[in-house]
């Protein structure tokens, strides 16, 4: 399985917290992980059954943006 990767500006705990729930629910507990030591803030996510399409709208509800990298 492929994992998609998505630059961020998601770049704290506090920020990390508010999509917390959004993407347990839309994409599973333990299915993804926002790296905010890296530059560009990248959200991966380790189920390519979700479209980026869903992940990327999800996130920008939370007021984040996102882009694909993959």
């Amino acid at each position: 399985m492929k994992n998609q990767t998505f630059k961020t500006n998601i770049n704290c705990g506090g920020c990390v917290a508010r999509v917390t729930n959004t993407l347990n629910v839309i994409v599973g507990e333990n299915k993804w992980h926002i790296d905010i030591a890296n530059p560009d803030k990248v959200l991966t996510v380790n189920d390519t059954s979700i479209s980026s399409e869903v992940i990327r709208e999800a996130i920008k509800k939370t007021g984040f943006k996102i882009e694909n990298m993959n």
